[in-house]
């Protein structure tokens, strides 16, 4: 099969949640000695996983940030402050411990995962995974970033991902990214998927002066022109004004869904990659979970296309994956609630005069 064919075999199978596992895990938070709803998004989180996972009880206790390396022609154009050098020097700190994301993954214990999708320099360091498709994307300003083939094979590369980390006992993945310009690339790609204003939604990224930040809103709207990406197809519009990080990132999210694994967004860069995996295919909107607001322009838009709301508002907006770490604790205490709460029965207390509230009256 073709990569594409490939993506269309896994989007055919992948499942909506567990009806069943969740009404179950429903009907034991409940028997928890609390109020109805008395703790809000953590009781929200645990329906999520027991819908994924077919259990109530759940454990994340094996964690994995994958992290997708590309670099981006359009740095070209001048739309970042740093140089594009610095995508595979921060990638080889990664493996090291040494960036923002990874000091605070090796802090809560999680593991980092650091996959070259598209680096242009080289490097010697063997802690990276070389999956290189194409040593940078083309500049979007002039012609599409790639061809339609190489993003179904980094959408597809990403998929394995998610199978690999099935496979080695992971329960719960970050998604990140590291790659000068992606936060151009990715705003071109949300602007094509909904149509939106490049004002509203174009961030400074890195940090940009007054007039580099109006050269970035003009070269995302000439790219745009020169390609006319499909807004209704997400690997057109990816393979045109995307990058591979992307591509790949979409395709964790996509793998994940299919081999029923909890995947968290980071920022902005991973949210965007989320929203192409959902208009590829809606059920993998219920295997994502949220983390930290990005400060980034286009964030709240992806968010709201997605109907996903932050867990934290933190100002961030390194991405990386940095935002996982955090999250991931979020989620971690959603289980040690279903699992160490004790039920009424345990706790030798009559819940009966819970019953009005529990059929929605007032007292």
């Amino acid at each position: 099969m073709t990569y594409e064919e490939q993506i269309l075999d896994v989007i055919k199978k992948i499942e909506p949640l567990n009806a069943k596992a969740i009404k179950e895990a429903q009907d034991y938070q409940d028997t928890l000695v609390m109020p109805p709803n008395s703790m809000g998004t953590l009781q929200q989180i645990a329906l999520q996983l027991a819908g994924i996972t077919g259990n109530i009880h759940n454990v994340v206790d094996k964690k994995r940030i994958i992290v997708l390396c590309a670099d981006n022609g359009v740095v070209e154009e001048g739309v970042s402050s740093a140089p594009q050098s610095v995508t595979v020097q921060q990638a080889v700190n990664m493996t090291k411990g040494l960036t923002g994301m990874s000091c605070l993954a090796k802090h809560f214990s999680c593991d980092v995962q650091v996959v070259d999708v598209g680096i242009k320099e080289k490097y010697t360091s063997s802690a990276i995974i070389n999956l290189n498709i194409k040593k940078c994307t083309n500049n979007i300003a002039k012609e599409s970033a790639m061809s339609r083939e190489n993003c179904a094979r980094a959408i597809m590369i990403g998929v394995q991902l998610a199978k690999q980390a099935k496979e080695e006992g992971y329960n719960l993945v970050g998604v990140g990214e590291m790659g000068i310009g992606n936060t151009t690339t990715s705003t071109a790609v949300l602007a094509s998927l909904t149509d939106s204003n490049i004002e509203d939604i174009t961030g400074r990224g890195g940090g940009l002066t007054d007039s580099a930040y109006e050269n970035k809103k003009a070269v995302i709207l000439k790219a745009i022109n020169v390609n006319k990406p499909n807004k209704n197809d997400a690997i057109d519009c990816i393979s045109k004004v995307g990058g591979l990080d992307i591509a790949s990132m979409c395709g964790v999210f996509l793998g994940c869904a299919l081999y029923h694994l909890p995947a968290v967004i980071d920022g902005y860069i991973s949210i965007v990659a989320a929203l192409c995996a959902v208009r590829l295919c809606k059920n993998v909107k219920d295997y994502i979970f949220p983390s930290h607001c990005s400060k980034e322009a286009g964030y709240k838009i992806a968010a709201k296309e997605l109907g996903l709301n932050p867990y934290l508002y933190l100002d961030m907006r390194l991405g990386e994956g940095s935002g996982c770490p955090m999250s991931f604790m979020i989620i971690e205490a959603s289980c040690v609630m279903m699992n160490e709460m004790a039920t009424f029965k345990k706790a030798n207390i009559d819940d009966s005069y819970l019953q009005t509230i529990r059929e929605g009256n007032p007292f």
